[in-house]
């Protein structure tokens, strides 16, 4: 039978992800729209911003934060442009944005001492392998495939190379090993449930030295430079941003912070994400027909979870219509590239009574998807 309760927010979106509970745009604040971001109201919101992202995420002292263009992609790309060609690399894939990653190294940079680690999807390549001599870039949570680095102990604490960790759907919602980490990129539209276009950078002092004594040898446009006459533009880290940004999604990124603070944290928010990815977990465990895309329960994302569903892709895409339609689960199909499913965020801005409501609709759909498909019934 079809549920008769639905979610209250049927938001499930792996990014821009769900607004936090309670959210209201008329509690943001609103004096610095029409002012310059280079006042000195726009920097001091602008360093408050970095400044209360390093309190809440407890960074080792000497680590820097800062806001640049173009989301997670234009801080990832900021970092790999300024950092990488000092030494070989290693870079670790395992879904679309990990392989874009090994892409851009080879295609756009062209490094030619570089080693591809890769897997498939719902799997990890061999960490292990990392080169503590070399460069490191991978992502910490596959976004389109599910899966997660479980912690960093495969990262030396001796390594020569710098780590570049694509952290976009991992920060706020998972440990992070920080002094393992030289370079940690994310965007405000994920755990957060901010809004898109800005990025934020997060470097260790080892990443500065490099930054300090290193040029690239290819040309950097103007949004990537850090450095002028071989020293780190320290402004970009204190408030004064590289270009124009949206002082209105800057208000809005500190309204996230302080729900956080105002929840206990980031151990909170961490917290509120294994809950949600607990629900889904125990309903998948209870049925034979859907399945995590992670091969191995340790690597399973608490954030960007994936599943597969035994029917034909296009039966799938069926219930993610039917779901849709009735308005209790919006923008839950598998990423393009990945393999047909579901994939539905449990970041800490969504309400684990949501998900609660949402399964018996995912069984709904299933049932009713099969049925007219003409398919046999398996285990419940």
């Amino acid at each position: 039978m079809k549920p008769s309760v639905k979610p209250a927010n049927p938001n499930f979106s792996s990014g821009p992800c769900s607004k936090r509970p309670g959210y209201d745009l008329s509690s943001l604040r609103t004096d610095t729209l029409g002012r310059s971001h280079r006042s000195a109201l726009g920097k001091s919101v602008l360093e408050h911003a970095c400044d209360q992202t390093a309190k809440l995420l407890k960074l080792p002292e000497g680590y820097r934060v800062g806001i640049v263009p173009a989301s997670d992609t234009g801080a990832f790309e900021m970092a790999m442009w300024t950092l990488l060609g000092e030494r070989p690399v290693d870079v670790f894939s395992w879904e679309s944005f990990g392989k874009g990653w090994a892409s851009d190294i080879t295609q756009q940079l062209k490094i030619r001492e570089l080693t591809s680690y890769s897997a498939d999807y719902g799997h990890l390549p061999d960490l292990s392998q990392a080169n503590p001599d070399n460069d490191i870039v991978f992502t910490w949570n596959g976004t389109t495939s599910g899966v997660k680095v479980p912690n960093g102990d495969w990262i030396s604490d001796q390594r020569r190379g710098l780590t570049l960790c694509d952290a976009t759907s991992a920060v706020f919602a998972m440990p992070m090993p920080w002094q393992k980490l030289d370079v940690v990129t994310y965007s405000w539209q994920k755990v957060l449930g901010g809004e898109g276009a800005h990025g934020m950078l997060i470097l260790s002092p080892r990443a500065v030295e490099r930054l300090e004594t290193y040029t690239p040898p290819w040309p950097l446009p103007k949004i990537f430079r850090l450095t002028k006459d071989g020293k780190l533009i320290e402004g970009i880290f204190r408030g004064a941003t590289i270009n124009t940004p949206s002082m209105l999604c800057v208000s809005d990124y500190i309204d996230a912070l302080d729900w956080v603070e105002q929840m206990g944290g980031v151990d909170e928010t961490i917290a509120r994400s294994l809950r949600n990815l607990a629900v889904l977990e125990q309903f998948v465990n209870s049925r034979e027909w859907i399945h995590f895309l992670a091969a191995e329960p340790a690597e399973r994302s608490n954030t960007s979870v994936c599943l597969t569903v035994d029917l034909p892709p296009e039966q799938v895409k069926l219930m993610i219509r039917k779901l849709e339609a009735e308005q209790v689960a919006y923008d839950i199909g598998a990423y393009r590239d990945a393999p047909a499913g579901l994939r539905i965020w449990c970041g800490a801005t969504v309400e684990m009574s949501d998900l609660e409501k949402l399964v018996p609709w995912i069984e709904w759909a299933y049932q009713s998807c099969k049925e007219e498909a003409g398919i046999e019934s398996t285990g419940h």
